[in-house]
């Protein structure tokens, strides 16, 4: 399918920071702003806020992540969470190296945000962190059947090989299964779906997108050179920070209880009518939640 209007708006680039070649939409100029995807999707998800915030006077960036664009990138050996923060750490540093940035990010664009802000607050000016709680919440909650089931991929992309299989098979029905799941009754984004598929199917990107949930109950995965910064990940985070998550995602739950992982300005936000990919789902009602906090946080 051809690019929209809006996408075209949006130029595409290549940089690389510390090995890693990233790819990145950018709109607009003045701050930046990082916006990050997650799990399935990519960083086409991002158009409505791509607009409104370069509209509002910022640049705005949006990167795949590492290991999403194609096999002849420079692909991390290393998908566990002190590697992901490291890799953005150091792309931001080549994106804005004498200023902090925004954050924004949802899913694993959270998972790294949280870290990040952890981590290397001297980065990160404010952050937006959506449809994931903070990883102390998580762990506290890691058995509780109920979010066994909600979040039952992470256990089911442990195994090897099996689920590269599952989710190519049936013209990536398990993509679409996700995206029913985890969003509101008849809710449809087919369009955008189909473009996460394309993305998904070149060589060696399923396998790297899955990299990153079995480096999550790995060590063996995870990067033994970066053991002082995976002992910073756990630290308060001292960033001013929005949380967002939809009203019907079973996560909210979890993110109402997190405000004592901050010891800087802290506000969550849940959005109604609205599920995990909230930004999609209700993106103006999201834009004008962020655009206000952006406004009123400067």
């Amino acid at each position: 399918m051809s690019a929209t209007a809006k996408e075209r708006e949006s130029s595409e680039f290549r940089v690389s920071a510390h090995g890693i070649d990233f790819v990145c939409l950018s709109r607009g100029s003045g701050p930046v702003v990082l916006l990050v995807h997650g799990f399935p999707d990519i960083p086409q998800t991002w158009q409505s806020q791509l607009d409104a915030l370069s509209q509002a006077g910022y640049q705005v960036i949006a990167p795949y992540l590492p290991g999403y664009t194609s096999s002849a990138e420079s692909v991390p050996t290393y998908f566990d969470k002190a590697s992901l923060v490291h890799y953005f750490s150091e792309l931001i540093k080549v994106l804005s190296p004498d200023k902090k940035v925004t954050y924004i990010g949802q899913d694993w664009g959270a998972i790294i945000g949280y870290g990040l802000c952890a981590a290397r607050p001297d980065l990160i000016d404010r952050a937006v962190l959506m449809a994931v709680p903070h990883p102390e919440i998580v762990s506290k909650h890691l058995l509780v059947p109920k979010h066994i089931h909600r979040s039952f991929h992470w256990w089911f992309f442990q195994h090897e090989s099996f689920p590269e299989d599952a989710l190519m098979a049936e013209d990536m029905g398990f993509i679409d299964y996700l995206w029913d799941y985890w969003t509101i009754e008849g809710y449809r984004d087919d369009d955008h779906v189909r473009n996460i598929k394309r993305c998904l199917q070149r060589p060696g990107v399923m396998t790297n997108a899955l990299a990153y949930y079995r480096a999550m109950f790995d060590p063996q995965r995870a990067d033994p050179s970066l053991h002082q910064l995976r002992s910073q990940l756990s630290n308060q985070i001292m960033v001013p920070t929005l949380a967002l998550c939809g009203a019907e995602d079973m996560r909210a739950e979890l993110m109402r209880e997190q405000s004592s992982c901050f010891g800087a300005a802290y506000d969550y936000h849940e959005i109604p009518q609205a599920g995990h990919f909230l930004h999609r789902e209700q993106s103006q009602q999201v834009n004008a939640v962020m655009l206000d906090w952006l406004s009123r946080s400067a």
